[in-house]
């Protein structure tokens, strides 16, 4: 049987434009602390992933000791950044508007967060209660993990094999592979960069998008093509 049952969207990157924002803000606070860094390569190297697991990388790879008070440091600027300057994704009420298919929201970022950004732009009307957050789900059980697709699938009562999955990012799109879900790549952000394709490819995306217009006909097109 072809098609598809549930279509999940991350939200940063995919539904609002948040994750340039995020990479102004981390990179400024890296370079302060001894660990130069742009903005871009924020997007390139770490987009996707939690500000704990970045600076716990960062600490590894540069043997730099990172105050925790980054951690909360982050959050504010980051929440009143996001608060102020979020803007939803171009073309994603027109693709929400044309997909009859039930769908959800997976996020790393927190359910806080989410409700925030999704209310600023105006998109939670077009998803109702289904929106989910990894760090609701525990401790390290956030993307690249698929912990978070597989209990958005639960909630429908859908297999995973039945789920697509719309990602901008490496790490997210290694999480739903790893979740036994098909996914198509989205680089239409502020924050994609050249390689940004191949990435998501590589990573296992079965096509890549850089408009979210560009989603209804690629959905119906994929729901035709049965993966063996």
């Amino acid at each position: 049987m072809s098609g598809f049952d549930l279509i999940i969207f991350d939200c940063d990157g995919v539904l609002v434009d948040s994750e340039i924002i995020a990479a102004q803000v981390e990179s400024r606070l890296l370079t302060e602390a001894g660990y130069p860094i742009s903005a871009e390569e924020m997007g390139e190297r770490f987009a996707g992933l939690t500000w704990r697991d970045i600076l716990l990388q960062v600490e590894k790879e540069a043997d730099i000791p990172l105050s925790a008070s980054l951690l909360d440091k982050s959050e504010k600027l980051l929440d009143a950044r996001l608060a102020r300057d979020v803007k939803v994704i171009e073309g994603v009420k027109f693709a929400l508007a044309r997909l009859t298919t039930q769908r959800c929201i997976c996020s790393n970022s927190s359910s806080a967060r989410l409700d925030m950004m999704l209310t600023k732009v105006g998109l939670k009307p077009y998803f109702e209660n289904h929106i989910y957050s990894a760090k609701d789900l525990g401790p390290d059980r956030v993307k690249p993990k698929p912990d978070i697709f597989l209990h958005g699938a639960k909630q429908f009562g859908v297999a995973p094999e039945r789920c697509l999955v719309i990602e901008d990012s490496s790490h997210g799109v290694h999480g739903a592979r790893a979740a036994g879900m098909r996914v198509i790549g989205f680089t239409g952000a502020s924050h994609t960069y050249p390689s940004h394709a191949d990435k998501l490819t590589d990573a296992g995306a079965e096509t890549v998008i850089s408009r979210m217009s560009e989603l209804p006909a690629m959905v119906a097109a994929l729901a035709e093509w049965e993966v063996v």
